[in-house]
């Protein structure tokens, strides 16, 4: 089960705060609910049964009787909606539901290209949500969101591609748009480090609030949780070590750190072409694939010490294509961010290879929809409009 909860406020200044403090899914009485919110108990009553109206938290059995009627519990239905997670990369997707937990009910996975266009790629994925939603017996109606991996930079305020990279035709392309002609929910779009960033945090490292995940596939890239919370900087570009430029010291010039720790750098080193052929040739035991790899894990601790030495992040994730070759890039990262980065960040640094396998990048597609769809402006909007029970003040 992903550890997926809300962040309790001393106050609940709203039935949209309340339910953060039931994210935790420990079942409590309304009196309990006033007692940790300071909220009068007629006005956790109005609440609470607007939160059930909506399906978001129900019934959760009796607590103890201290005479008289045993109170009643209530506590979160993360059954009760479903959202959407689609990872998109360079020649994969994989898209799943998931429930309000953050746990995965089903998912599909499939080999294409993101080169064949926007259109191509986003009605495969929009053909197997649809697919999804049938498949584990939930209507449209049930959606609450859909949220997508792109792996290019995203303007996540708005989700379209900026000058991505290796996205020939995506260029600005308005994909919550594009989505939303075949289902009409909420579409959020980012970066797939960020959504890796996200999945990992739920699935591996729910109690680490200071977390860097790296990604070095194709490209190299970070994502960035601090204090629980994904940084994606001013305009959404934070975490691109890709282009951060790296001293060689029998180089005229600085190259950018992709160009010579991404993928196919890597490859053009031992006579190939992409990360599969750097994996291939770690697999088959060719001693030059290993310490180009692991040369690569040194160039990426170039970079990172200084972000660790900047952040003082208590996990450093390492994961991506590279990554899954064998320890040989991890074992590079380590050599140079402990012995370059400063002693206090790096005395209880854990520095890991990612876990979250092929889920992870839909399951944190899922994670940023379920985190702002459950944000207490969005559920007080969300009563709003339905308008069960009047969301009255404390």
């Amino acid at each position: 089960m992903v550890n997926v909860t809300g962040r309790a406020t001393p106050r609940a200044a709203s039935t949209g705060d309340l339910l953060q403090i039931l994210r935790d899914r420990v079942p409590r009485t309304k009196a309990e609910i006033a007692a940790l919110t300071g909220l009068s108990r007629s006005t956790v009553a109005t609440r609470v049964d607007a939160l059930l109206a909506l399906g978001l938290v129900a019934p959760a059995g009796e607590a103890a009787s201290s005479g008289g009627r045993p109170p009643s519990r209530i506590a979160f239905a993360p059954a009760s909606r479903v959202v959407i997670g689609i990872d998109i990369g360079a020649t994969h997707g994989v898209v799943a539901i998931a429930d309000l937990a953050g746990s995965i009910l089903a998912e599909r996975s499939a080999q294409l290209r993101i080169a064949d266009g926007p259109e191509t790629v986003l009605d495969w994925a929009t053909t197997e949500a649809l697919s999804l939603l049938t498949h584990t017996g939930h209507r449209e109606t049930d959606l609450l969101g859909i949220g997508v991996g792109l792996p290019g930079p995203v303007e996540h305020s708005t989700g379209l591609p900026v000058n991505p990279p290796i996205m020939p035709g995506w260029d600005r392309f308005d994909v919550p748009a594009h989505i939303r002609r075949s289902i009409p929910v909420d579409v959020l779009v980012d970066n797939d480090v960020n959504i890796l960033a996200l999945g990992e945090h739920a699935m591996s490292w729910p109690d680490s609030d200071e977390l860097i995940f790296v990604k070095v596939s194709t490209g190299v890239g970070a994502g960035i949780i601090m204090g629980g919370e994904l940084q994606r900087g001013a305009r959404g570009s934070a975490g691109d070590l890709g282009h951060v430029r790296l001293p060689v010291s029998d180089s005229a010039s600085s190259p950018d750190l992709e160009e010579i720790a991404g993928g196919p750098a890597i490859a053009a080193r031992i006579g190939g072409s992409t990360s599969a052929d750097v994996v291939a040739a770690v697999r088959a035991g060719r001693p030059e694939a290993f310490e180009a790899v692991r040369q690569a894990g040194r160039d990426v601790g170039e970079v990172l010490s200084g972000v660790v030495n900047l952040l003082n992040p208590s996990v450093v994730v390492v994961g991506g294509s590279i990554a899954r070759a064998g320890e040989h890039l991890i074992a590079g990262v380590r050599e140079v961010v402990y012995r370059r980065s400063i002693p206090l960040a790096t005395q209880d640094l854990s520095i890991v290879t990612s876990r979250g396998g092929e889920s992870a990048g839909a399951l944190g597609a899922a994670i940023m929809v379920i985190n702002s769809a459950l944000a207490p402006e969005n559920v007080d909007a969300l009563l709003r409009a339905s308008n069960p029970v009047p969301n009255q003040g404390p």
